[in-house]
């Protein structure tokens, strides 16, 4: 399983909305667009490249370096400049290991500098459990429907 089916499960039914921000932009209306759609990311973009991301991790961090007032701090000052990115041909199992191994949460999906989407943790234990589901609903519908052996005769 790969990052596109990941993306094309997750969109199914209602095109998928890609919050981003500037870095220019204040944290604090960082932090509103966060409050006011319910997400936990934004994806920083400066001259139609991802230069990085905003998660309430970076946010908390920024927040406490400023003596707990967000100040004028800039997303800039607060954003992961250096996050992990994944293509839409990336394996889910590379996906699973590098989420865990870094912490991460979100991850930007970045196909020939063009932003395709955001995965969270989320999306991909949903995706590993639905198929897990699946893969068992299968195995019972093969057992339940098993020919029954022929009596032998001597």
């Amino acid at each position: 399983m790969k990052v596109s089916d990941i993306l094309r499960v997750k969109n199914a039914g209602s095109p998928s909305t890609l919050f981003t921000i500037t870095p220019e932009h204040s944290l604090a209306e960082a932090m509103k667009l966060l409050e006011l759609n319910d997400i936990g990311s934004l994806i920083v973009m400066s001259q139609g490249k991802v230069s990085g991301m905003l998660t309430f991790r970076e946010v908390i961090s920024a927040i406490v370096k400023n003596n707990g007032v967000v100040g004028s701090v800039t997303v800039d000052n607060a954003m992961d400049k250096s996050m992990l990115m994944f293509t839409s041909e990336t394996e889910l199992d590379e996906v699973r290991h590098m989420m865990l191994t870094h912490h991460a949460r979100y991850m930007p999906v970045v196909d020939a500098g063009v932003l395709m989407g955001v995965i969270s943790f989320y999306d991909v234990a949903k995706t590993i459990v639905d198929s897990q589901n699946f893969e068992n609903q299968m195995l019972k519908a093969y057992i339940r429907d098993w020919p029954a052996e022929e009596e032998k005769t001597g």
